[in-house]
């Protein structure tokens, strides 16, 4: 798990970089083809793991609720981000991951409801979770670097 949880640091680094250097009309720009922008891509990846971890084990979420209608699995762009959601967004790439590591520690993830992916993967743990959610986090930021390369 320590690697697994090393590994995750090093991917939210670097969505953090991605969005401090993005202009931010970037950020929001859907190019031809593409159902989503760089920006929904890490915020998506923020409600991910707090639903994956943290609402399957049956704990409260430690992130906005309204950033889970926003950016769920199924939505889409909607409204811009003001600069203040922008900030805070940033800041909770790093922090969710400090906490969930903190929490999985202290071992307050002992129960979890099971839960099938969309990628057809059935998570029976929070281990199981916490490891996919690694691998969904790698599938966005395949995304985000083919937005990059269409917006040059």
């Amino acid at each position: 798990m320590e690697n697994i949880l090393n590994t995750m640091v090093q991917v939210r680094k670097r969505l953090h970089s991605i969005l401090d250097l993005t202009p931010k009309e970037q950020l929001l720009q859907i190019p031809e083809g593409f159902r989503n922008n760089i920006w929904w891509n890490i915020a998506h990846v923020v409600v991910t793991q707090q639903l994956l971890v943290y609402r399957f084990s049956g704990l409260q979420i430690r992130i906005p609720e309204g950033y889970v209608d926003k950016y769920r699995k199924g939505t889409v762009p909607g409204d811009a981000p003001s600069d203040e959601e922008i900030k805070e967004v940033a800041a909770l790439l790093i922090s969710t991951v400090e906490w969930m590591e903190e929490d999985y520690r202290n071992g307050l993830f002992k129960n979890y409801q099971s839960y099938t992916t969309s990628a057809n993967v059935t998570l029976g743990n929070v281990d199981e979770a916490i490891a996919f959610n690694l691998f969904h986090e790698g599938l966005h930021i395949g995304a985000i670097i083919a937005l990059q390369k269409m917006l040059k």
